[in-house]
């Protein structure tokens, strides 16, 4: 039981925090096709969670032994299946906090590179080009914002890193 929610819990977070992040990237490459490989970080990193569930339940399955044979005396206690099936749930559920913020963070993070790239406005426009979310300016690298953008992807980076922490 330890076992399979190590390995369940963490898929169907990566799974959800995937399809989170590939839609928004389908999104994103609609409106600028330049920035979809860039952006394809929170889809892989949603993707490593489910092998830290695989790593652990490798690891714990090895130390699960056997009862020894004619004498029908299990030698795997009780507080040893507990001990996994802890380890399991710690697992799994960590994975699934990670990859839900994986999820909503490359969502978000890809489609503001994306806006703010090509130039989209966020909110409606009020015809007044003096600043805000209606006015990217341009820096000269023909691409929009290409410094905010930049800054817009560490930061989405960095948020991935440390929202990947909690997995581990």
């Amino acid at each position: 039981m330890h076992l399979s929610n190590e390995l369940s819990l963490p898929s169907h977070r990566r799974q959800w925090g995937t399809w989170k992040s590939g839609v928004s990237l389908l999104n994103t490459g609609i409106r600028h096709p330049g920035s979809v490989m860039k952006n394809v970080i929170p889809i892989v990193m949603a993707g490593v969670i489910g092998i830290y569930g695989l790593i652990v339940a490798v690891i714990l399955a090895g130390n699960i032994t056997t009862p020894t044979v004619g004498t029908r005396e299990n030698v795997y206690s009780i507080y040893t299946g507990m001990a996994h099936l802890c380890a399991g749930l710690c697992c799994g559920l960590s994975g699934l906090a990670a990859g839900g913020c994986i999820g909503i963070i490359g969502d978000y993070g890809v489609r503001s590179v994306g806006y703010r790239t090509s130039n989209i406005s966020v909110v409606f426009s009020t015809g007044d080009k003096s600043g805000g979310f209606d006015h990217a300016e341009d820096d000269g690298a023909g691409g929009g914002g290409g410094g905010d953008e930049n800054k817009l992807f560490v930061g989405m980076l960095i948020m991935l890193i440390f929202s990947e922490a909690l997995a581990l």
